[in-house]
Formats: C-alpha cells, sequence, structure tokens
C-alpha cells in the first residue's frame, strides 16, 4: 500500500510541474510576443489565452514622437501606457515598413518587431517603453503598439489592455544633399539643436565628410549616458535626427557625435 500511495504521489506531483508552470508562461507572457499590434490584427492581446478577450478602455496606450523624420535618419519615440491595475505590463510594438531598435535593455527585437524583453514593472502609474524608427523610403509610415498592463498574479484573470492610436510618420527626402553618397561635404559638423531650450522634442543635425562609423549619444551632467540616437556606419552627408526628453528632468544635457576619430560635443537645455 506504501508503495502505491508513493507512486500516485509521485504521478500527481508531475502533473502539478506540468500544469501550473504551463499556464504562468502562457498568460504572463515573460519571454513578449509578437503579432498582437493592429498592423496585424485589432484583437491585441484578446483570444482567450492572453490578457483578457477584449480592450480596455481604462488602459491608454499612446505613441509620441516626431512626425516627420528624415529617411535614413533615427527617430526616438516613446510608448506610455497607464490605466489597468499597473503592477506590470508588456507591449508590442511594430512599423508598417522601415527598422525597430531598442534604446534600452525593457525591449528586444523579435520577428521584425520590438516586444518587452521581460514583464516590466510601472513607476508613478505609467509604464514607458522608448525606441528608435528608421526609414528608407519616403511617405507616410504607420508605427503601431499594442500594450498590457497586468496585476502580476501569473494569470490572465484581471489583467487589461488596449491598442495604441496609429502614429502617423512623414519620412522626407534629405535637402541638404541631393544623395549623400554623391555629394560629399568639405566638413565635419555638429550643429546647435534648435528649439533650445526645448520641451519635450528637439531636433540635432550633423554634417559627415567620410563614410565612417557614427554614433551619437545624450548624456547628463554626471557622465551617464542617457539615450544613443545613432549608431551605425553613415556615408558623407547631412542629417537631422529627433531627441525626445519627455521621461527627463528640465536641466542640462549633451549630445556627443563621433565618426571615425573626430569628435564634437554641444550642450542643450531641457525646461519643463
Amino acid at each position: 500500500m506504501k508503495n502505491i500511495l508513493k507512486q500516485y504521489a509521485t504521478k500527481i506531483s508531475i502533473v502539478l510541474f506540468i500544469l501550473i508552470p504551463c499556464s504562468i508562461l502562457l498568460y504572463s507572457d515573460p519571454n513578449g510576443i509578437t503579432g498582437r499590434t493592429r498592423k496585424v490584427t485589432t484583437s491585441g492581446c484578446g483570444g482567450g489565452n492572453c490578457h483578457g478577450n477584449s480592450a480596455t478602455t481604462g488602459v491608454t496606450v499612446t505613441i509620441t514622437g516626431p512626425d516627420t523624420l528624415t529617411v535614413n535618419t533615427l527617430g526616438l519615440y516613446t510608448v506610455k501606457i497607464t490605466g489597468g491595475p499597473a503592477i506590470r505590463g508588456g507591449v508590442n510594438i511594430a512599423a508598417s515598413s522601415g527598422a525597430l531598435s531598442k534604446v534600452d535593455n525593457a525591449l528586444k527585437a523579435q520577428n521584425g518587431e520590438l516586444t518587452h524583453s521581460s514583464p516590466t514593472s510601472f513607476s508613478g502609474g505609467q509604464l514607458t517603453f522608448q525606441f528608435n524608427y528608421k526609414s528608407t523610403t519616403t511617405g507616410v509610415q504607420t508605427l503601431y503598439a499594442t500594450g498590457n498592463s497586468c496585476n502580476g498574479n501569473g494569470g490572465q484573470s484581471g489583467d487589461q489592455w488596449n491598442l495604441a492610436p496609429d502614429k502617423k510618420v512623414t519620412i522626407v527626402p534629405l535637402t541638404s544633399v541631393s544623395d549623400p553618397q554623391e555629394q560629399a561635404p568639405n566638413q565635419f559638423s555638429l550643429g546647435q539643436n534648435y528649439p533650445n531650450p526645448f520641451n519635450p522634442t528637439t531636433t540635432i543635425q550633423y554634417t559627415l565628410n567620410t563614410t565612417d562609423f557614427t554614433t551619437l549619444k545624450i548624456y547628463d551632467t554626471f557622465g551617464q549616458e542617457i539615450s544613443t540616437l545613432v549608431n551605425e556606419t553613415k556615408h558623407p552627408g547631412t542629417y537631422s535626427v529627433q531627441f525626445n526628453g519627455e521621461n527627463l528632468s528640465s536641466g542640462t544635457y549633451f549630445y556627443f557625435l563621433r565618426s571615425g576619430g573626430i569628435t564634437q560635443t554641444k550642450k542643450m537645455f531641457l525646461v519643463k
């Protein structure tokens, strides 16, 4: 009888081990999820196996950032989630075309889209994710996002989600040079951001006269890196990129341009 009970208890333990973790993985999406934006579906996180069957107006998801970008330049965008249980949450970001890239480790690239690298905690009743977007073609492009607000109990009960209004971005051609690979400026320069002071967005323009790996980064007065706006090989030409300081406090910030062995730094002021 002891052996029979022992075998029975073992079988029960195996069943519980299989069922409980599976349900947690199914509902909390710890590894992120894609294909849940309006680009693909209007059901978002619904379908009975995610965070509820229907979108919830109690959750607000927005995409903010520049409405216009120059072709082949990076723009900084922010997805903000508010409302709902507001304990932990996640996101799925997609674009009609072009390239998305993460700004911080809260996001990761997956299946040509961006999603949370793990469930992320709310702070002050909101959750934000920052990312860069770039398009190689002119015209109107669309950014999509779906965000969820969860209670963190490992199940779908009580979780809420919503779709963000589509963000339209107009991609315009370079105006300073018709083809940055054919017309090489005669000097390397970093322009003063405009407007300055700014709140919360500003434009930074720079000119390259050689083809080199180029980075443009933002730092605070303590030397801490705030954001990377450019991180790729660039051809000669004049470029502009948007910076959004929505989640930063008022103060002095520095932007640092490096291309090849040449660097330049300028100061800008965020006033809220």
